[in-house]
């Protein structure tokens, strides 16, 4: 038997879509960080919990972001499928929206999430950054 050789194949697909998380984000991974958030303003809003921390002028001048969902949200299909959405909703609302040099953590709720409609989750978000936004100042 020969060995198999196989080439790589670059795809040219248009409808491909993104990575979940676009180059102007960057996700927050350490967990000094979100604890570091989770003493920062907050925004309640019936799909999820937005906090929002400024770091120093020392820092990169990029948005991250962090996503959480404890065992409330429910099992991991379910924390996993709303970690999915709030990534989405961030991909395509942040960049645009969001602040340079800001920490964003987002925090699944329980039977909402997961289940709330797209649309919602995507005003919820701009909600949530209004009020953080002007809070701020």
């Amino acid at each position: 038997m020969s060995p198999l050789h196989v080439t790589p194949v670059k795809s040219t697909a248009e409808g491909v879509a993104p990575p979940a998380v676009s180059s102007r984000l960057t996700q927050i991974t350490k967990r000094a960080d979100f604890l570091r958030a989770a003493r920062a303003p907050r925004a309640v809003t019936p799909g999820f919990i937005l906090q929002m921390r400024r770091r120093p002028a020392s820092d990169a001048a990029v948005i991250r972001v962090g996503f959480t969902c404890s065992k409330k949200v429910g099992n991991a299909v379910a924390r996993n499928r709303a970690k999915r959405r709030l990534r989405e909703i961030a991909r395509l609302i942040l960049p645009e929206k969001g602040l340079p040099g800001v920490d964003y953590v987002f925090i699944g709720r329980a039977n909402t999430t997961a289940q709330r409609p797209f649309p919602l989750l995507m005003q919820d978000l701009a909600t949530a950054l209004d009020k953080l936004h002007t809070a701020a100042r």
